[in-house]
This record gives structure tokens, sequence and C-alpha cells, in this order.
């Protein structure tokens, strides 16, 4: 199973257009807030695939959920934007909070920092900022599971 994860897209729906086009076999579609406008703009790449979505702190007057658990691949995936786990801060309150809720696998946006993190068992993600063309895939196989940073 293929995931695409996409976070602070802030307006530009251009890196999820061109991932989405580069990577059209994924079978799911992660954003982690901060262009839940963005994810609208995609003109039916989407379909077929599972999408989950979040709010972050600039996606004003969402209905979205802050945080979703979600699993796919047979996995567990915490996803959040972070800013309520005050991730600019430091990211120990949000791999408590995954951990604690059984998740596998953990990504998190809102430094606009791509990151991936192998810690005591918990897969960690930071996909970047979409805006600057910066995504990540998350391949999840028989054999294990691999995070990938992409750039546009």
């Amino acid at each position: 199973m293929r995931i695409l994860v996409f976070s602070d897209s802030h307006g530009s729906s251009r890196c999820i257009k061109e991932a989405l086009y580069l990577h059209g076999d994924a079978d799911a579609v992660i954003h982690l807030g901060d262009g839940e406008r963005d994810m609208s703009r995609l003109d039916g790449l989407l379909e077929g695939k599972r999408v989950i979505q979040v709010c972050g702190n600039c996606d004003f007057a969402s209905m979205l959920p802050v945080n979703e658990l979600v699993t796919l691949g047979g996995v567990k995936i915490f996803c959040s934007h972070g800013h309520t786990e005050l991730v600019k801060h430091g990211t120990g309150a949000f791999y408590a909070k995954a951990r604690s809720l059984g998740a596998l696998i953990a990504l998190y946006g809102h430094t606009h920092e791509s990151v991936t993190d192998y810690s005591d068992g918990l897969y960690v993600m930071n996909p970047g900022s979409a805006r600057y063309g910066e995504y990540g895939a998350i391949d999840i196989t028989p054999s294990g599971i691999m995070l990938l940073k992409m750039n546009l």
C-alpha cells in the first residue's frame, strides 16, 4: 500500500496535483492541515483513493477533526497538524499521544520542516510544506514500513 502525505500547502494545490500524477497508483492520501481548500481543487484526482484530512491552525472555520486515528494497510496511523501538541516547541507530547493511542505511524505538520524518524517502535513523519514542493510517501508492505521524503 502506498500513502501520499501532504501538509501546509497554504493556498497552493500545485504540489499535490503533481504528486498525484506521479503516484497515480497511491491507495490513500493524507493532508495534515493548513490546506483544506487546496484539497477541494484537485479535479477528480482523488477518485478511488481513501482520503484523510485534519485541520490546521490556518484552516479557519474548518469542520475537519483536529486529530485522526486511522487504520491503513493494517497499521494504525495517528494524524495531526501538530499545533495542539505544540510541535514547534518539541515533539515529546506528540510522540506520547501517538503511543497512547497505539499508533505504529505518527504524522504531523505545522513546522514546515520535513522529518522522518523511528523511535522505540514508532515511525514518525513530517512531510514538510507542500507549498514548497515537499511531501511524503509511506509504503506498507509485508516486508515492513518505509517512510520516504519527496520533493518536486
